[in-house]
Parts: structure tokens; sequence; C-alpha cells
């Protein structure tokens, strides 16, 4: 009788809505979703899917359900999906919607995404939903639209007059002119300080997030729309707001943060490819590390709530330029340890290789969704460590890395209990020990590096002689704090 009565009142509030807001977000670890690129309602893993193609692979919500243990066990607690809207014919990322109130039926069905939604919030993980405010979309040349096919704004006074976006300097443009200029798709462009467009889009964000209980937005194309329009939308949502600016200029980036909780870290993004895929100098990682912790002029409110990645739907894959392991590892370690929410987009766990947009859009089912694939078991220990850091009292979530050391190609990195030293001399790198810098360990305390278990003792400097082979990462902490955390040994 208590067992039952325990499951329908943890049933009940799992299907509640609990608004997640920005502190709600700081300790979470988003995977990246492309729904129809993830994983299939009949479970396959042979279903062929060729990017080239770019057409509808069979990806859907009920196929991400069936696979969140995939996810969860590698220590995310958040996923972000694609776009949920309907959309024109064949547009299976989602940015091509038609219809705000219906859901893309490719996908599943609206009782689909609730589902998904209650399974996830059951793991007691988050759902981000990616939004698009900035257009709509339009199979065919711009004077071709019939706006009475939109749901809704369906009349062109809620639309920017076209004009082509030539000029990626010049805000106006960027902001009023429409993406897409060929006859093959145009993206009409929602003219967002029109007040019935703007009450409009927040009266449907509100339903969305109480529909189907999000937790936080991904939105799209930031930059494309009037900054002032994001305060009272995001405020409408009630919930956590991440928005990508896909720019790699702190001082144009970071100031959006001041018209809502988070952006996509694109100049530190844009960094962590070149340090560590393309062995550029770390100075440049020192560089766009201090750009948003250190620099008052770049316009950054806080680090710690930005999304930190080096992957997306949109850019060629790490692995297409390299296909050493080591550096990924490195970089890895990086994006999960640093300031910022970590997220990590589907395949890169599988080591998934795929060039420019539609080449970075692989099926993850055709790994076969392999648990023991290297980089998936690397992931986790990095997820495993943060979490259980993070879960603890004390300022880790709060923390801004701190650089202690650096050469051209090592750097030594501190976020509270967590040390990393990385490396970028890749798999060739000849083993050796390396003296830290800067650690500060308690002298004679027991130092464990979480991916390896090797142990190491501080000296009389709180420094260790850690082992570098080949050009691996080390992730130190105080064995001390690994208690509870089931690593190394340590239950």
């Amino acid at each position: 009788m208590q067992s039952a009565l325990y499951l329908a009142v943890l049933s009940l509030l799992a299907g509640q809505t609990i608004a997640a807001k920005a502190p709600d977000w700081r300790s979470r670890s988003i995977y990246q979703v492309f729904t129809d690129r993830f994983a299939r309602t009949d479970g396959s893993t042979t279903h062929p899917c060729d990017v080239k193609n770019n057409i509808y692979c069979g990806g859907t919500w009920k196929g991400i359900e069936n696979k969140l243990d995939y996810i969860k066990n590698m220590g995310f607690t958040a996923i972000w999906i694609s776009p949920i809207t309907a959309q024109v014919d064949g547009a299976y990322h989602g940015y091509y919607q038609t219809d705000l109130y219906n859901v893309n039926s490719h996908f599943g069905t609206a009782a689909d995404l609730k589902s998904l939604s209650t399974a996830l919030h059951s793991r007691g993980m988050y759902l981000m939903v990616d939004v698009v405010p900035n257009h709509m979309g339009w199979a065919g040349c711009h004077d071709t639209v019939d706006y009475s096919h939109f749901s809704v704004l369906n009349s062109p006074s809620y639309y920017h007059t076209y004009c082509e976006l030539n000029d990626m300097r010049n805000q106006t443009e960027v902001e009023q002119c429409w993406l897409g200029g060929n006859c093959d798709i145009t993206m009409p462009d929602l003219n967002t300080t029109h007040p019935t467009v703007i009450s409009s889009l927040q009266s449907w964000i509100r339903a969305l997030v109480s529909n189907y209980t999000i937790d936080g937005l991904r939105i799209d194309s930031v930059k494309n729309v009037h900054p002032t329009f994001f305060p009272p939308f995001c405020a409408a949502a009630g919930v956590f707001c991440m928005g990508e600016v896909s720019e790699g200029l702190a001082n144009y980036t970071y100031p959006y943060q001041q018209y809502m909780d988070s952006v996509l870290d694109y100049p530190l993004s844009y960094a962590i490819t070149r340090v560590f895929q393309r062995k550029s100098n770390m100075a440049d990682l020192v560089v766009n590390l201090a750009a948003c912790t250190q620099d008052e002029n770049a316009g950054c409110r806080d680090a710690t709530l930005l999304g930190t990645f080096f992957e997306n739907h949109d850019n060629a894959r790490f692995a297409s330029a390299t296909k050493d392991v080591s550096l990924v590892r490195n970089a890895l370690a990086f994006a999960v340890l640093s300031d910022g929410i970590p997220i990590v987009y589907q395949g890169q766990e599988q080591h998934f290789d795929g060039g420019d947009d539609p080449g970075c859009r692989e099926a993850v089912w055709l790994s076969g969704f392999d648990t023991s694939a290297p980089l998936y078991r690397h992931v986790a220990y990095l997820n495993q460590i943060r979490n259980h850091v993070a879960a603890r009292e004390g300022g880790y979530l709060g923390y801004w890395t701190r650089v202690l050391n650096y050469t051209e190609d090592t750097i030594q990195l501190r976020k509270d209990v967590i040390r990393t030293v990385l490396t970028n001399q890749g798999e060739k790198a000849r083993s050796g020990t390396l003296k830290t810098k800067g650690m500060e360990f308690a002298k004679g305390a027991a130092v464990v590096d979480v991916l390896t278990c090797g142990k190491y003792t501080a000296g009389n400097d709180g420094e260790v002689d850690v082992k570098m082979e080949k050009g691996y990462p080390v992730v130190l902490v105080p064995e001390v704090t690994l208690k509870g955390s089931g690593m190394c040994g340590q239950s």
C-alpha cells in the first residue's frame, strides 16, 4: 500500500510544471539531440541515412525516449532537442516552421512529446527545446509567399519587407533582412518590434512551455532579432533561455547576455577548436577565457551560465580535420570541466567525423549506441566527476576557472577542487612526468587522476609530479573529494 502511494505521488510530481530558472541550470550538462538523426521508434540500428540527401531519416521523440538511458548513463542531466513545430515539407532540421501550434508529425505526436518530457523528469533530467522567433519558412521565392498559409501571424504586415542579407556588419540589415534568399527556400522575417508579433509570440511560448513541461529554451538566430524582444519573451516563457549568437567576437556575442540568461559561447568554442584541433598556442585559450571573466568591456554577465561546446549541427565535426583521439579527449575535458554549462552534440561520443552541414548530421543509431566506445566512457567519467563535485556543498558552480600555468602546448587549470592538465601535443607526444604549478593541494594530500585512477601525493609545495601519456588529459582531485562518488574505488 505504501509503495503504491509513493509511486503515485512520484508520478504526480513528475508531471507537474516546475519552472527551471538560471540557477537550476548551472549544474546541468546538456546532450544536444538532433531529433531526426538520433533514434527511430522501431529501434533500428541499420536503417540507412545518407546525410547528402538532406531528407528525413526517421528519428522521433519516441525513439529518444527509448534511448534516454544511453544519454543518462553518460552523466547528462538535460537534453536539447530540435524545434518541434510543424514545418515546410522536407525540413528535417526544424528551422523552416509554418505552424507554431502544431507539432512536426515526422517526429511524432503531441502525446509523444509529452511522454518524452515525463520520462526525462522521472529520471531527474531537464528538457530544453529549440525555438525560432526570427522567421517562418516558405518553399519558394520571396515574392511567392502566401502569408495566409501560416497558422498565426498570417499577414505581410507582421513581417519585414524583403531584402537580401549581404552585410553582416550592418546590424540593421542583420535584424531586418531575410535569411535564405534562394527560390528553394526562403525565411519570411518576422518583425519582432511589431506589437502583435510580440504578443503573439509571447502567448505561443507561454503555451508551449506549459503544454510540454519544458525546462529551458535554446533560441535560434538571436543576432537576427532586435535584442529588446527577448526579455519579455523569456519572461513569458518563465524558464531558462540560452541564445544562439553565432559570432566569434566576444564584444559582439557576450552583450546579448544582458537580454537573456545565457548565450552559446561561440568565442570560446572557436578557441577550443583552434587550440585542440589545429594546435594553436595555448595563449589563445587563455585570452578567450579571460574575455568573459576579466574584461568588463566584453559585456559578459555570468560565465557560469554560458553554453560551452565545440561541436553542433551547423559546423564540421572536430574529427573531420583530425582523427587524433587524444586531442578530442583534451577538448572534451576542457568543455565539460570549464566554466559554463557543458553541451555535447550527439555523435561526439562515437567520434563521428562528418564535414560541414549536412555532413555533421549523421544518424547516431548507425553506431549501434555503443556504450563501450572510448569517448562514450570518457564523457561519462567527466560528467561523473563534475556532477559529483557540483552536488557537494561549496563554491564549485560559481568558481571561475583560473589559469595556473601554461606553455605553448600545455595548460594547467583550476576550478575549485578540480585541477586539469591539458595538452595539444597529440597522441604521438612522448610520455613523461610533468611538475604541476600553482595547484595548492594540501601538503601530503592524496591526489587522484579520475581518468586513470592514478594516485599521487602532494609535496610540501602542494604540487604533484603527474604522468603524461599519449597526450591524454589529466583531471586531478583530492582523494577525499571522491568519497561517495563511486569513482576510483570510492564508494
